[in-house]
């Protein structure tokens, strides 16, 4: 990843979210599923041509029908897709018929746009252990695909949608060999956050050409410091998915070589894109009043420096004095001192900062004299960054997450009403 971060490509910010990238579209309506007609809980993303697809998915035993029937779809594919088809609402997970619901989905998308069944992505989110109804997405399809434009981007990203307050895209530009290329995702979740590979919903689109197998390895390298350094309440979900499909309509020369230029660039583009999606999602966690990220540096390895961040931005107490905008650093060294990684206590230094500025907390393992006056001012601002140097190593991560309040109890207790 060190070189992935040095690579000085030119990254342009763009809008239109997975529809950004020359040839797909996408569109999204409300067709039953969700009582509230005012929002849409059915979606799809097409692409003129075929994509070379890669995926990574939900380590919970516990896993959706969706993802099940996505993985045989892109095994029988070997790796290509042309669709995307998703609902909100219901998660279609622990059903005996959920397999053949979520088949019947990708039948229902490929016959309407006349390509092959094991070329659908299906997806799923909302409450578990609900029986799907599969009747208003097989009376909504056909204008779901009417529909498709390329500007559906925010029709299909508010139909991802369950708890989110906001959602959630983002997309960058930039050029290989003389080529403009061009990223772009969309994301959702706001509770059940705890990934182990990657988390929610997310769909990326590219017209970058790459080889399957090397958008893959970009894939899961930076999925491993990005979506797996987000967490909200440490629950990992049953329908977490992460997609990506390229259809090389950029007109790029092909990428194939793991050590060119090119491929560092389309990792630097893919990092940029799925950081500041999971920066989203943390800001977003359900009842969150504050974004939190924690820096470690000064860490031996990679490995330390993600434990160690990510164990701090997991810890209940620390998320709720965060909250109550307390610089209970003890919480913060508390947190550290559990996470399963070596490192040195006594050489551990923390600040804490925010726009408002930055102070000292700790320092080699112990507290010093700080303002709290100055600390309340800092920890108020709506994004706070909490800076722990191990002081062992030049290597660096970032974890992402937010406090926890009132609110997410009110959500989580009635979230199926």
């Amino acid at each position: 990843m060190k070189k992935v971060m040095e690579c000085k490509i030119k990254l342009e910010n763009v809008e239109g979210g997975v529809c950004a990238a020359k040839g797909f579209e996408a569109n999204g309506l409300n067709c039953g599923l969700n009582p509230d007609k005012n929002k849409n809980d059915l979606g799809a993303i097409f692409s003129e041509k075929e994509c070379v697809t890669a995926a990574v998915y939900t380590q919970n035993k516990v896993k959706g029908a969706p993802i099940l029937v996505t993985k045989k779809n892109l095994e029988k594919s070997k790796g290509i897709s042309h669709a995307v088809i998703v609902n909100s609402k219901n998660a279609n997970t622990c059903n005996a018929d959920g397999e053949e619901k979520a088949e019947k989905m990708c039948q229902l998308l490929a016959d309407e746009l006349n390509i092959s069944k094991k070329e659908v992505i299906v997806a799923s989110t909302g409450v578990i252990g609900q029986i799907l109804p599969i009747e208003p997405i097989q009376d909504s399809v056909k204008d779901l695909v009417k529909g498709l434009s390329i500007n559906g981007n925010e029709k299909a990203a508010n139909a991802i949608m369950t708890t989110d307050t906001v959602k959630k895209e983002y997309a960058v530009s930039f050029e290989i060999n003389g080529k403009k290329c061009t990223i772009g995702g969309m994301a959702k979740g706001s509770g059940m956050i705890h990934p182990n590979m990657a988390t929610t919903l997310n769909f990326i689109t590219t017209d970058v050409n790459i080889s399957q197998e090397l958008m893959q390895k970009a894939l899961s390298k930076i999925v491993k410091v990005t979506y797996n350094c987000l967490s909200v309440d440490g629950d990992t979900s049953t329908n977490d998915m992460l997609c990506v499909m390229a259809n090389g309509l950029a007109e790029n020369e092909k990428i194939t070589k793991e050590d060119s230029d090119s491929y560092l660039a389309f990792c630097k583009a893919l990092y940029t894109v799925l950081m500041n999606l999971t920066k989203m999602l943390a800001k977003d966690g359900e009842g969150a009043s504050k974004l939190i990220e924690c820096t470690c540096s000064g860490a031996p390895d990679l490995d330390t420096a993600i434990t160690v961040a990510k164990s701090v931005i997991c810890s209940p107490l620390f998320k709720c004095a965060m909250f109550g905008e307390d610089a209970n650093w003890g919480r913060i060294l508390c947190a550290i001192g559990y996470a399963d990684a070596d490192f040195d206590i006594d050489k551990v230094d923390v600040d804490i900062a925010s726009k408002s500025g930055k102070i000292t907390v700790c320092k080699n393992g112990s507290g010093v004299e700080f303002s709290e006056g100055e600390a309340k001012v800092i920890l108020k601002e709506e994004e706070i960054s909490i800076l722990v140097n191990l002081n062992l190593g030049e290597e660096s991560a970032k974890a992402w997450g937010c406090d926890l309040t009132y609110d997410y109890v009110k959500i989580n207790g009635d979230y199926r009403s």
